[in-house]
């Protein structure tokens, strides 16, 4: 009986949070590092450096291409065994090429991040997680034709991945719904540009490699909405 409660508990806050985040896309979105089907259990924290790097994202319409290269250090905290709060901050940078322009390159300043992880299958050393994931970029603004342009990226997801523990190495597949925005400014005028809403569904290929006790390596690629790489160092305390 007590299982059945726990098991219909999870189900009922995992359907919240997903309806949560569909409703907040659904108003305004829009990818990020998955982070992986690892999660702290209860009342602990894994923590850990990390580097993203956006190869290509095409943008809407004639607006080209993007890229970007960010570093983090990173924090999860486990709300409950299945259940777990990420954060990051660190900084960033955005490299943007329109389509008949010159690229424009906006050098690194703050970035940072937060999402959450929610495990709903963990059995035979199989598991599946949900998660969200929102970064946002904030560089350093360039002047172009002695006009002052300013640029954020927001990145967004959400993710449904599974893995396999062999041990030595747990790698995971997954997909996600992605979106990346493109908010531009010259001088006064503002305008978001969307990623290329045909190249909303990504694919994610990832593997957590142990190095020491508490210590293990994450990396993840992302192809299909983005050509990206995550690596991290990750410590559990």
């Amino acid at each position: 009986m007590l299982n059945a409660k726990r098991i219909t508990v999870r189900v009922t806050f995992f359907a919240i949070l997903f309806i949560l985040s569909c409703l907040f896309f659904y108003c305004d979105s829009y990818a990020a590092p998955c982070y992986g089907t690892k999660l702290p259990t209860q009342g602990k924290f894994f923590a850990g450096f990390s580097n993203y790097s956006i190869f290509k994202r095409d943008l809407e319409d004639d607006f080209g291409k993007l890229r970007s290269v960010q570093n983090f250090f990173q924090l999860s905290y486990g709300v409950w065994d299945w259940l777990s709060l990420d954060l990051k901050g660190g900084a960033g940078n955005i490299k943007q090429h329109p389509a008949d322009s010159f690229e424009r390159d906006y050098s690194a300043s703050f970035a940072g991040g937060y999402g959450f992880r929610a495990k709903f299958y963990d059995r035979n050393k199989i598991k599946m997680v949900f998660g969200f994931q929102h970064i946002s970029v904030h560089p350093r603004s360039i002047r172009v034709e002695n006009n002052k342009n300013k640029a954020i990226l927001d990145d967004w997801q959400v993710s449904l991945l599974a893995s396999y523990d062999f041990v030595k190495f747990t790698p995971y597949l997954g997909t996600r719904w992605s979106r990346l925005d493109y908010i531009h400014w010259v001088e006064e005028d503002r305008k978001r540009i969307m990623s290329d809403s045909g190249k909303d569904i990504g694919f994610i290929c990832g593997i957590d490699v142990p190095l020491f006790k508490n210590t293990w390596l994450n990396v993840e690629g992302q192809f299909f909405d983005a050509e990206a790489l995550a690596t991290s160092i990750n410590f559990a305390f």
